[in-house]
Protein backbone atom coordinates (compact mmCIF):
# COMPACT_ATOMS: atom_id res chain seq x y z
CA UNK A 1 0.00 0.00 0.00
CA UNK A 2 1.56 3.25 -1.10
CA UNK A 3 1.96 6.35 0.97
CA UNK A 4 -0.51 8.11 -1.06
CA UNK A 5 -3.20 5.31 -0.22
CA UNK A 6 -2.59 6.22 3.69
CA UNK A 7 -3.59 9.52 3.97
CA UNK A 8 -6.40 8.55 6.39
CA UNK A 9 -4.15 6.57 8.64
CA UNK A 10 -1.46 9.54 8.43
CA UNK A 11 -4.20 11.97 9.26
CA UNK A 12 -5.47 10.02 12.09
CA UNK A 13 -2.18 9.96 13.65
CA UNK A 14 -1.18 13.32 13.28
CA UNK A 15 -4.75 14.80 14.80
CA UNK A 16 -3.64 12.26 18.02
CA UNK A 17 -0.09 13.43 18.52
CA UNK A 18 -0.59 15.66 21.10
CA UNK A 19 -3.08 13.01 23.10
CA UNK A 20 -0.30 10.65 22.77
CA UNK A 21 2.16 12.91 24.29
CA UNK A 22 0.21 13.59 27.01
CA UNK A 23 -0.81 10.04 27.75
CA UNK A 24 2.59 8.74 27.78
CA UNK A 25 3.70 10.90 30.34
CA UNK A 26 0.92 10.11 32.09
CA UNK A 27 1.20 6.56 32.22
CA UNK A 28 5.36 6.63 32.89
CA UNK A 29 4.50 8.78 35.77
CA UNK A 30 2.27 5.41 37.21
CA UNK A 31 4.90 3.30 36.07
CA UNK A 32 7.34 5.29 38.05
CA UNK A 33 4.93 6.08 41.13
CA UNK A 34 4.42 2.06 41.37
CA UNK A 35 7.55 0.84 41.02
CA UNK A 36 9.09 3.41 43.32
CA UNK A 37 7.38 1.25 46.18
CA UNK A 38 8.50 -1.89 45.43
CA UNK A 39 11.90 -1.58 47.42
CA UNK A 40 10.45 -0.45 50.67
CA UNK A 41 7.56 -3.07 50.35
CA UNK A 42 7.48 -5.96 48.02
CA UNK A 43 10.87 -6.36 47.83
CA UNK A 44 11.41 -6.66 51.68
CA UNK A 45 9.09 -10.03 52.25
CA UNK A 46 6.86 -7.68 54.23
CA UNK A 47 4.08 -7.30 51.81
CA UNK A 48 4.44 -11.04 50.79
CA UNK A 49 3.77 -11.66 54.69
CA UNK A 50 0.50 -9.75 54.86
CA UNK A 51 -0.96 -11.55 52.13
CA UNK A 52 -0.07 -14.69 53.35
CA UNK A 53 -2.47 -13.38 56.48
CA UNK A 54 -5.65 -12.98 54.34
CA UNK A 55 -8.36 -15.10 52.92
CA UNK A 56 -7.01 -17.58 49.76
CA UNK A 57 -10.10 -16.23 47.71
CA UNK A 58 -9.45 -12.49 48.30
CA UNK A 59 -5.41 -12.93 47.22
CA UNK A 60 -6.96 -14.78 44.19
CA UNK A 61 -9.28 -12.20 43.32
CA UNK A 62 -7.45 -9.35 43.87
CA UNK A 63 -4.32 -11.21 42.22
CA UNK A 64 -1.55 -10.61 44.82
CA UNK A 65 -0.57 -14.23 44.71
CA UNK A 66 3.10 -13.34 43.82
CA UNK A 67 3.11 -9.76 44.72
CA UNK A 68 6.30 -10.03 46.50
CA UNK A 69 8.16 -10.87 43.81
CA UNK A 70 9.35 -8.23 40.84
CA UNK A 71 7.12 -9.65 38.57
CA UNK A 72 4.15 -10.24 40.74
CA UNK A 73 4.74 -6.60 42.24
CA UNK A 74 4.39 -5.41 38.41
CA UNK A 75 1.63 -7.49 37.51
CA UNK A 76 -0.37 -6.65 40.38
CA UNK A 77 -0.16 -2.95 39.81
CA UNK A 78 0.83 -1.47 36.47
CA UNK A 79 -0.07 -4.36 34.81
CA UNK A 80 -2.97 -5.53 36.48
CA UNK A 81 -4.61 -2.47 38.15
CA UNK A 82 -3.82 0.79 36.42
CA UNK A 83 -2.37 -0.31 33.12
CA UNK A 84 -5.30 -1.85 31.53
CA UNK A 85 -8.27 0.90 33.08
CA UNK A 86 -6.56 3.33 31.72
CA UNK A 87 -5.06 2.02 28.40
CA UNK A 88 -9.11 0.42 27.80
CA UNK A 89 -10.30 4.66 28.79
CA UNK A 90 -7.60 6.06 25.79
CA UNK A 91 -8.20 2.55 23.32
CA UNK A 92 -12.25 2.88 23.97
CA UNK A 93 -12.66 6.32 23.75
CA UNK A 94 -10.59 6.76 20.63
CA UNK A 95 -12.29 3.38 18.41
CA UNK A 96 -15.80 4.94 19.37
CA UNK A 97 -14.37 8.46 18.11
CA UNK A 98 -12.58 7.40 15.00
CA UNK A 99 -15.69 6.75 12.65
CA UNK A 100 -19.18 7.36 14.84
CA UNK A 101 -17.82 10.34 16.77
CA UNK A 102 -16.93 12.29 13.58
CA UNK A 103 -19.83 10.97 11.78
CA UNK A 104 -21.65 12.73 14.02
CA UNK A 105 -19.77 15.95 14.57
CA UNK A 106 -20.02 15.96 10.50
CA UNK A 107 -16.40 15.66 10.02
CA UNK A 108 -16.73 12.35 8.25
CA UNK A 109 -19.22 13.78 5.55
CA UNK A 110 -16.11 14.71 3.08
CA UNK A 111 -14.73 11.45 3.33
CA UNK A 112 -17.96 9.73 2.96
CA UNK A 113 -18.70 11.80 -0.24
CA UNK A 114 -15.10 11.12 -1.68
CA UNK A 115 -14.40 8.50 -3.91
CA UNK A 116 -12.68 6.68 -1.28
CA UNK A 117 -13.89 3.21 -0.37
CA UNK A 118 -15.52 2.18 2.91
CA UNK A 119 -13.07 -0.35 3.03
CA UNK A 120 -9.97 2.59 2.89
CA UNK A 121 -11.81 4.80 5.93
CA UNK A 122 -12.57 1.59 7.96
CA UNK A 123 -9.13 -0.18 7.93
CA UNK A 124 -6.95 2.81 7.42
CA UNK A 125 -8.63 4.03 11.15
CA UNK A 126 -8.48 0.53 12.28
CA UNK A 127 -4.29 0.63 11.63
CA UNK A 128 -4.21 3.65 13.56
CA UNK A 129 -5.67 2.56 16.32
CA UNK A 130 -3.54 -0.72 16.68
CA UNK A 131 -0.44 2.16 16.26
CA UNK A 132 -1.75 4.38 18.98
CA UNK A 133 -1.93 1.50 21.38
CA UNK A 134 1.25 0.07 20.42
CA UNK A 135 3.47 2.94 20.82
CA UNK A 136 1.14 3.51 24.51
CA UNK A 137 2.30 0.05 25.76
CA UNK A 138 5.72 0.29 24.67
CA UNK A 139 6.09 3.51 26.52
CA UNK A 140 4.57 1.67 29.61
CA UNK A 141 7.68 -1.58 28.81
CA UNK A 142 10.02 0.95 27.98
CA UNK A 143 9.69 3.05 31.58
CA UNK A 144 8.86 -0.57 33.37
CA UNK A 145 12.04 -2.02 32.10
CA UNK A 146 14.56 1.30 32.91
CA UNK A 147 12.96 1.59 36.46
CA UNK A 148 13.43 -2.25 36.78
CA UNK A 149 17.18 -1.87 35.99
CA UNK A 150 17.21 1.23 38.18
CA UNK A 151 15.67 -0.38 41.25
CA UNK A 152 17.63 -4.19 41.09
CA UNK A 153 14.47 -5.43 40.02
CA UNK A 154 14.73 -9.03 38.59
CA UNK A 155 12.45 -8.56 35.69
CA UNK A 156 13.69 -10.74 32.61
CA UNK A 157 13.43 -8.85 29.17
CA UNK A 158 11.23 -11.94 27.74
CA UNK A 159 8.63 -11.87 30.90
CA UNK A 160 8.40 -8.08 30.30
CA UNK A 161 7.44 -8.84 26.90
CA UNK A 162 4.85 -11.41 27.27
CA UNK A 163 2.92 -9.08 29.96
CA UNK A 164 3.17 -6.14 27.50
CA UNK A 165 2.29 -8.46 24.56
CA UNK A 166 -1.11 -9.03 26.38
CA UNK A 167 -1.78 -5.76 27.63
CA UNK A 168 -1.58 -5.07 24.25
CA UNK A 169 -3.65 -7.07 22.41
CA UNK A 170 -6.14 -6.48 25.57
CA UNK A 171 -6.32 -3.05 24.86
CA UNK A 172 -6.64 -3.22 21.03
CA UNK A 173 -9.33 -5.70 21.08
CA UNK A 174 -11.93 -4.01 23.30
CA UNK A 175 -10.97 -0.29 21.04
CA UNK A 176 -11.10 -2.36 17.87
CA UNK A 177 -15.09 -3.43 19.40
CA UNK A 178 -15.59 0.03 20.29
CA UNK A 179 -14.40 1.13 16.38
CA UNK A 180 -16.55 -1.41 15.15
CA UNK A 181 -20.14 -1.20 16.83
CA UNK A 182 -19.46 2.40 15.81
CA UNK A 183 -18.73 1.93 12.24
CA UNK A 184 -21.48 -0.88 12.43
CA UNK A 185 -23.88 1.73 13.99
CA UNK A 186 -22.76 5.14 13.71
CA UNK A 187 -23.84 6.41 17.17
CA UNK A 188 -20.48 7.18 19.59
CA UNK A 189 -22.46 6.32 23.07
CA UNK A 190 -23.31 2.86 21.86
CA UNK A 191 -19.97 2.17 20.49
CA UNK A 192 -18.05 3.55 24.18
CA UNK A 193 -20.93 1.92 26.27
CA UNK A 194 -20.79 -1.89 24.23
CA UNK A 195 -16.76 -1.39 24.65
CA UNK A 196 -16.56 -0.20 28.44
CA UNK A 197 -19.41 -2.99 29.62
CA UNK A 198 -17.60 -5.46 28.04
CA UNK A 199 -14.80 -4.74 29.83
CA UNK A 200 -16.05 -4.45 32.93
CA UNK A 201 -17.81 -7.88 32.70
CA UNK A 202 -13.98 -9.19 31.22
CA UNK A 203 -12.70 -7.82 34.77
CA UNK A 204 -15.74 -8.97 37.28
CA UNK A 205 -15.73 -12.41 35.43
CA UNK A 206 -11.89 -12.79 36.22
CA UNK A 207 -12.38 -11.37 39.63
CA UNK A 208 -15.31 -13.54 40.83
CA UNK A 209 -15.36 -16.80 38.85
CA UNK A 210 -12.81 -17.68 41.46
CA UNK A 211 -14.88 -16.84 44.76
CA UNK A 212 -17.78 -17.97 43.41
CA UNK A 213 -16.08 -21.68 41.77
CA UNK A 214 -17.58 -20.75 38.49
CA UNK A 215 -14.82 -21.91 36.34
CA UNK A 216 -16.63 -20.67 33.08
CA UNK A 217 -16.44 -17.35 33.96
CA UNK A 218 -12.47 -17.46 34.24
CA UNK A 219 -12.92 -19.43 31.05
CA UNK A 220 -14.84 -16.61 28.88
CA UNK A 221 -12.97 -13.68 30.62
CA UNK A 222 -10.42 -12.00 28.53
CA UNK A 223 -9.17 -10.42 31.27
CA UNK A 224 -8.47 -13.79 32.10
CA UNK A 225 -6.48 -14.92 28.97
CA UNK A 226 -4.60 -12.24 29.32
CA UNK A 227 -3.26 -12.40 33.34
CA UNK A 228 -4.30 -15.81 34.19
CA UNK A 229 -0.95 -17.31 33.94
CA UNK A 230 0.91 -14.62 35.20
CA UNK A 231 3.14 -14.12 32.45
CA UNK A 232 5.24 -11.57 34.36
CA UNK A 233 6.56 -14.24 36.28
CA UNK A 234 5.95 -17.22 33.88
CA UNK A 235 6.90 -16.00 30.31
CA UNK A 236 4.77 -16.03 27.35
CA UNK A 237 1.16 -17.60 27.55
CA UNK A 238 0.60 -18.67 23.77
CA UNK A 239 -2.80 -20.03 24.39
CA UNK A 240 -3.62 -16.52 26.21
CA UNK A 241 -2.37 -14.80 23.63
CA UNK A 242 -3.68 -16.36 20.98
CA UNK A 243 -7.16 -16.12 22.36
CA UNK A 244 -6.99 -12.66 22.99
CA UNK A 245 -5.71 -11.67 19.60
CA UNK A 246 -9.26 -13.23 18.24
CA UNK A 247 -10.83 -10.20 19.93
CA UNK A 248 -9.45 -7.20 17.26
CA UNK A 249 -9.74 -9.69 14.69
CA UNK A 250 -13.33 -10.83 14.73
CA UNK A 251 -14.41 -7.44 15.65
CA UNK A 252 -12.55 -5.72 12.98
CA UNK A 253 -14.24 -8.17 10.17
CA UNK A 254 -17.57 -7.88 11.54
CA UNK A 255 -17.23 -4.26 11.67
CA UNK A 256 -15.86 -3.84 8.44
CA UNK A 257 -18.83 -6.37 6.83
CA UNK A 258 -21.43 -4.53 8.64
CA UNK A 259 -20.05 -0.98 7.79
CA UNK A 260 -20.09 -2.09 4.21
CA UNK A 261 -23.71 -2.97 4.30
CA UNK A 262 -25.15 0.41 6.42
CA UNK A 263 -26.49 3.44 4.93
CA UNK A 264 -24.76 6.27 5.35
CA UNK A 265 -27.27 8.49 3.89
CA UNK A 266 -24.66 10.81 2.09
Amino acid sequence: MGAERLAVFRSVLRDQRRSLLLWSVALTAVCAMYLSFYPSMGGTGEMQTLIDQLPEDLVAALGYEDIGTAGGWLSSTVYGLLGPPLLLVFAIGLGGRLIAGQEEDGSLELEYAAPITRDRIFLERWMALFVTVFLLVAVVTAACALLAVALDMDIGTGRLLAGSSGLFLFTLGFGTIALAVGAALGRRSVAVGTAAGLAVLAFLFDALGPVVEADWMTAVSPFSWYMAEVPLVNGFDLRGLGLLALIPIVSAAAGLLLFRRRDLVV
